[in-house]
Parts: C-alpha cells; structure tokens; sequence
C-alpha cells in the first residue's frame, strides 16, 4: 500500500487512498451474503416487497454513504504559539496563533542546502526561540510518529523503522488531539522550542551528541482495514441494512469516533543567520500522550509515507521564496495582562505514558542557554499569569 503526501492550505497531509476500496469491499461482500441469508424477510406481509436488482442498488448506496465521510487521512497543522515560561510550574496549553507557512521543498531547488534538496518534503519558517505545536486532523485510526532530528519526540529513542510499544514510539489518533513538546513525566511535557542547530541545544543533539538533522519528521501508520470492519463498521452497516428491510428508512450513518466536547471556562487568582533550525525543549506543560490499546501489528505498513518538515531560520525565509515570515508572536506575559484565554485538554477515556527514562532527564533551553552562554533566548521577562482558562473533556 502507498501512502500520498501533499501540502495544502498550510497543511501536511498523508493518506491512504486504497483503505476506501478495501473497506468498500468488505461492505459490499458482506451485505451480499447478507441478501442471501435475508431472502425470506422480503416476503414478509408487513414488508414493501423488494426486487433483487433494487437490494444491489441499496448494497452501493450503503457502501457508499457509510465511506463518503470517512477520510483515510491525517492532516499535521503546525501551529504557532506562545512560549511559556520556562520555571518550576506545569504551565495550560497556550493558544494557537495560526498555521506556519509550509512550502514545498522542490518549489525551490537552488536556493537550499543540497541537503534539504535530499532529503525532500515540506520547509516553514519559524523565528529563533518561537514555539509551536503540532494538531492532529484524523477520523481513521492511525499512528502517527514524530522525530525531532533522529529522534522519537515520543520515547526519546533514536528514529528507527516500525512501530514500537515498549516504548510506544507513536501518538493514536484520533485519540491524540495535539502534541506540544516531549513527555518527561506522566501527564507533563516539555514545549517544543525552535534553536539554531549546531549549538548543542537541541534535544537530538542532547540525546545523540550531533546535530545533523534538525527540523520534523513525521510517519504515518493506518490500522488494518479488517480490524476497523470488525471493530464498529460492520456493526453500522448491519444497522443500515436492518433498517431499510424493517422499515424502509433513512440509512444510519455515523463517522468513526466522532468528538464530543464539554467546555467550561473559569477565572484563575540577536538572530542567527544559520537556515538550518532544530527543536529545544521548554518550559514544562501539562499534556498527556495517550497510551495505545492496540498492538503495533494492527497497523499496515506503508510505501513512501514518511516526510521532513525543515525548519528554517525566519531571517533567511524570505531570501529564499520571496515570502515575508510571520511576525514574531507576543510574549506570554502581554498575551496574560490582555485577559486572552488558556487551554486545558482532559480525556476521561485514555491511559497517559509515563516519562521514558532517556526524555526524563533533558535540559531546557533556558539551562543549557545560561550553562552554555549561548544567548539564543532573548532577554525578556519570562512571565505568564493567565486569567481565563478554557477546559475542554472528553467524556
């Protein structure tokens, strides 16, 4: 199976055309046994008589309907931020502040390292010191794996093929919304902040002792079609079927794991010119990285589905693609005194990992910037004192 890797609106995309056609398959097979064995309910006397060539209709129009909104993809938003402080305190979830520019890499063959030119995929532009944060947009069930450099943002282990579960080497989805930074303790992660590569900051440079990568890589995994059919979508096209032989109606047809939020809100008392960036670790932030309950062999191996995601220095975006970088995104401390709110994300339903022993013990940013002398942060009060916090549960 191969996976299509494309760049819209400011999105990376990964999916998985040929799951459709196999989940069509298993749908159409299975209610084709089921007009066999379900012959004699068509005579019933309080029953609309229904033709064979009308039931084949009906077999395409539930395959149909039931696949029209299942989208066998995953699309990674990566999200400009706000840096939290980076001191003793488990910091909310700060806010979006919009899509990075992604381009294409092949866009501009001459104007980047040969190395990228490589390596291939998508480029953004991200200031020194800026944070992000990754969003996740899938209905299918997938794992999804995130590399900083060579290294698994999720286990801290060097990036290596396949799917792993002791540790876990990947986020679920759609069960993981968001990835902000690096588990270091249950429930707490550590931000994802951008730094120049070479300076020995970064976290792949922490854990690998270089810094040859840089940027994001990301991989995506889909579960096996057989196991979605047998874990919910049989369940639904039965209900479909039963319910046009009994009733004549209207066909159910439900998306998979569709979200249901409750919210509430309550009130709380000097630029490199280097084009290569990496990401640092930051201040601490309450996040959990859910806990998978299925096996890494329910996941289907995929041709040609993991794509880079450089980082390029903000100073040099623009002399590459002829583009403005965004502006540099507020502090904490003047986004707080405005009274804009905060975020916090609990999921009832999931298990959170804990810390892996190799993530537990990086340094931030701001250790190895006054350790080193390296002056990567900028010189600015490093506060933040919300007074909104939106919360957001998954029951």
């Amino acid at each position: 199976m191969k996976a299509l890797t494309t760049v819209n609106n400011d999105e990376l995309t990964i999916s998985f055309p040929e799951i459709r056609e196999m989940l069509g398959n298993h749908i159409r097979e299975h209610l084709q046994k089921r007009l066999e064995a379900d012959r004699e309910k068509f005579w019933k006397e309080d029953q609309k008589f229904k033709m064979r060539s009308e039931c084949m209709r009906k077999i395409d129009q539930i395959s149909e309907e039931m696949l029209s909104d299942l989208a066998p993809t995953v699309s990674v938003d990566f999200q400009r931020t706000l840096r939290i402080p980076d001191n003793d305190e488990d910091h909310c979830l700060p806010p979006g502040l919009g899509s990075f520019p992604l381009r294409h890499v092949e866009d501009f063959p001459h104007k980047l390292p040969s190395k990228w030119s490589e390596r291939g995929g998508a480029m953004l532009p991200i200031h020194q010191s800026e944070a992000m944060w990754l969003s996740f947009d899938c209905q299918y069930p997938m794992a999804l794996k995130v590399g900083t450099g060579k290294v698994c943002a999720i286990s801290g282990e060097d990036w290596s093929d396949g799917l792993s579960s002791s540790p876990q080497n990947y986020c679920v989805l759609p069960d993981q919304p968001w990835l902000d930074g690096y588990c270091v303790e249950e429930g707490v992660i550590r931000q994802f902040v951008a730094a120049p590569l070479g300076e020995g900051v970064t976290v792949e440079e922490q854990l690998t002792g270089k810094g040859e990568w840089g940027g994001i890589q990301i991989e995506a995994w889909p579960l096996n079609p057989h196991i979605y059919w047998v874990e919910g979508l049989r369940r639904r096209v039965d209900e479909s079927w039963d319910w046009w032989l009994r009733e004549d109606g209207k066909i159910i047809c439900a998306s998979d794991r569709g979200r249901n939020y409750a919210q509430e809100s309550c009130v709380c008392n000097s630029p490199m010119d280097e084009m290569d960036m990496g990401l640092a670790a930051g201040g601490r932030m309450k996040q959990e990285i859910y806990e998978d309950e299925r096996k890494p062999s329910d996941y289907l191996l995929c041709q040609a589905n993991r794509c880079f995601v450089h980082l390029c220095h903000a100073n040099q975006w623009e002399l590459t693609t002829g583009q403005a970088p965004p502006n540099k995104p507020p502090t904490s401390e003047d986004y707080s005194k405005h009274g804009l709110p905060w975020y916090d994300y609990y999921d009832e339903k999931q298990v959170a990992l804990s810390e892996t022993s190799k993530l537990a013990g990086i340094k931030s940013l701001k250790t190895l910037d006054e350790k080193l002398e390296k002056k990567i942060l900028p010189d600015t009060s490093d506060k933040a004192q919300p007074k909104v916090i939106i919360k957001y549960i998954n029951k």
